[in-house]
């Protein structure tokens, strides 16, 4: 049985008679099984560890330790890892009390090769599965995990999570596209905390909320004097995100001056403090966020294009919550929740016609939107109607026709959600 994605196996032969050894090792190698061969169980030992992709094959009675005094060893690091035992006759009992203690299989001297190779097979099928189940639960772990953060089962919101997934996973500076409020700093936390630069820092920074004079000694920090009440030295964002994560929100605000400067740091992974010569170095992926087409930006001179196609490397567009309206009532119930944990109130029960109020609403401010419209119910302060009644729709490119449908497809959804697809 084959199975997607599986690792290739090899097997490790631990023999240390020579000739037996390179004898064996052929047989599996004609049979296309990739074999590592060793003399004793101390040269071997390396090889072993969790999720390692082996099978071991493996002689009893070997020069130091022998092969059932190391399969407790063995279980403990994986307790899944198939360890056949190659025993003489005189050995059966003693193979036997090894399969009790785990052991996957022993195999009688003298043996056929065929005998050998069809033992192995069987051994390493197993381990690809156990491997490829492995994998997949991991998968299925972050993939649970994170659904509890980027909440919502459209079709958009599902492709989404795998995108930040399939990222996180990757070095790549990610450029992230939405409309206010739409979640991009929440995508930009995942990518950080679904990486391996999990246990390093997250430092976020909003580039359209400083003073234009204080953005240069935000991101790259200062010594003392370096201007008027700079009186000690500091480290910006850029040195406190070193073995982490940098976020840059609302990118496309940052003065041009600044970009330049930017831009270096990115290329030579070195920054210098303002009113210092000493180049430090840094270590950190950027995840930038901007609300507007940065290319149509940089093509109007309004961003350098330098710098675009430097941090635009890998691209998420967050679609806006009128985009999809199926996730409006998980995601209210999400907001509810919170608010009602938070300051200890009982989580409110929309009737059926706020249900249908907020599935048609256009949502300009999006989740921050609806996450205070969910806060405003909790604390009774919302009255019958949960929306603004004058709110102005945003225009939408949908005909009234697809318009019509997808609202109906929402309040279906949300409707067979509720009650548990009933």
């Amino acid at each position: 049985m084959s199975t997607p994605h599986a690792p290739e196996i090899t097997v490790v032969l631990v023999e240390d008679d020579e000739d037996v050894r390179h004898g064996t090792a052929q047989a599996l190698e004609l049979a296309g099984l990739p074999v590592q061969g060793y003399g004793s169980v101390e040269a071997a030992r390396r090889s072993v560890g969790p999720n390692a992709p082996i099978v071991l094959l493996c002689d009893v009675n070997l020069p130091g330790m022998h092969a059932t005094d190391w399969l407790p060893e063995v279980r403990a690091v994986d307790a899944d890892l198939p360890m056949i035992l190659v025993t003489g006759h005189g050995d059966i009992a003693m193979a036997v009390k090894a399969l009790q203690q785990g052991a996957y299989d022993f195999i009688e001297k003298p043996a056929s090769s065929e005998r050998i190779v069809a033992v192995v097979q069987r051994a390493v099928e197993k381990r690809r599965l156990v491997l490829a189940l492995r994998a997949a639960d991991g998968r299925a772990a972050a993939q649970r995990g994170i659904e509890a953060v980027m909440v919502g089962r459209s079709a958009a919101m599902q492709a989404l999570r795998r995108t930040v997934l399939d990222l996180a996973g990757t070095t790549a500076d990610v450029l992230v596209y939405g409309e206010t409020g739409s979640g991009k700093d929440l995508v930009a936390r995942c990518l950080h905390d679904y990486s391996p630069r999990r246990s390093g820092p997250y430092v976020p920074i909003n580039c359209g909320g400083l003073p234009e004079t204080l953005v240069e000694s935000e991101l790259f920090g200062h010594e003392a004097g370096a201007f008027t009440g700079a009186q000690k030295a500091r480290a910006g964002k850029l040195e406190a995100a070193n073995g982490g994560t940098l976020f840059l929100d609302e990118v496309e605000s940052m003065p041009l001056a600044v970009q330049v400067k930017l831009l270096r740091v990115l290329q030579e992974r070195t920054v210098e403090r303002l009113g210092s010569n000493r180049a430090v170095p840094v270590d950190c992926r950027v995840v930038a966020a901007s609300k507007t087409d940065l290319l149509a930006a940089s093509e109007a001179g309004r961003f350098r294009a330098d710098l675009y196609y430097r941090i635009g490397v890998a691209f998420i567009h967050l679609p806006p919550l009128r985009e999809r309206r199926e996730d409006i009532g998980m995601l209210f119930e999400h907001f509810a929740l919170l608010a009602a944990s938070r300051y200890g109130r009982d989580l409110p029960v929309p009737t059926a016609a706020q249900q249908a109020e907020l599935l048609a609403y256009d949502w300009p401010g999006n989740l921050r939107e609806l996450a205070n419209v969910a806060t405003r119910c909790v604390l009774g302060l919302a009255g019958d109607r949960l929306t603004p009644g004058n709110g102005a729709p945003t225009v939408t490119t949908m005909s009234l026709h697809e318009q019509i449908d997808q609202f109906e497809r929402a309040l279906i959804a949300d409707t067979l959600r509720r009650h548990g697809g009933d």
